[in-house]
C-alpha cells in the first residue's frame, strides 16, 4: 500500500469500494470474504483508503418521508450581481444550516445554487422558500421544482 499515491487505486481497492457501495455496513470479515482477501488486509486497505482521502466519510441514508418530511423539491437560486465571492460564501454558509436542506450544490451556469430540501408539505415548502431563500438579501431569483420520485445511486459509476 505504501507505493500507491493518494489518488491511485488498484484492483483490490476498487473491489473494496464496489463492495462498500453495495453495503456500507458490512463487517470487516464480510468485506474480506467478498473481496477475497484476508481480514487484516481488508482492514489495512480500508484504513489506507480513508487516510488517502479516497473514502471521505460514511453516511446514513434516511427516509425523509418516515420522519414527516416526504415533500421534496429542488430550488434553483440566482444571486444578485456584485460582491460575488462574499455573496456566495454568505448564502452558502447560512443556507446549509437549515434542517430542511438535504443537499446543496454550487454551480456554474444559469443558477448559482441548487438547494435540495425535504419538508412536510407544499405549505411548508412555500414558507421555507419565501422566508429562507427568496427572503435572503443576496438572492435575486428562485425556481422551485417539486420532486415526484427519485433514485439515488451510491456512486456515479462502478469502480471496476
Amino acid at each position: 500500500m505504501k507505493h500507491l499515491r493518494a489518488d491511485e487505486v488498484d484492483d483490490i481497492d476498487r473491489r473494496i469500494l464496489d463492495a462498500l457501495a453495495d453495503d456500507g455496513r458490512m463487517t470487516n470479515a464480510e468485506l474480506a470474504a467478498r473481496v477475497g482477501i484476508a481480514p487484516s488486509t481488508a482492514h489495512g486497505r480500508m484504513r489506507g483508503l480513508v487516510e488517502r482521502g479516497v473514502i471521505t466519510g460514511f453516511v446514513t441514508s434516511v427516509d425523509a418521508a418516515k420522519l414527516g418530511h416526504g415533500f421534496q423539491a429542488l430550488i434553483g437560486v440566482t444571486l444578485r450581481p456584485g460582491a460575488r465571492q462574499e455573496s456566495i460564501v454568505d448564502f452558502a454558509e447560512q443556507t446549509r444550516t437549515f434542517p430542511e436542506v438535504v443537499q446543496m450544490f454550487f454551480l456554474g451556469g444559469v443558477d448559482d445554487f441548487i438547494v435540495h430540501v425535504a419538508v412536510e408539505d407544499s405549505s411548508a415548502l412555500r414558507r421555507f422558500v419565501v422566508e429562507n431563500i427568496s427572503g435572503h438579501p443576496r438572492v435575486a431569483s428562485t425556481r422551485t421544482n417539486i420532486i415526484f420520485d427519485y433514485h439515488r445511486n451510491v456512486v456515479v459509476e462502478s469502480f471496476t
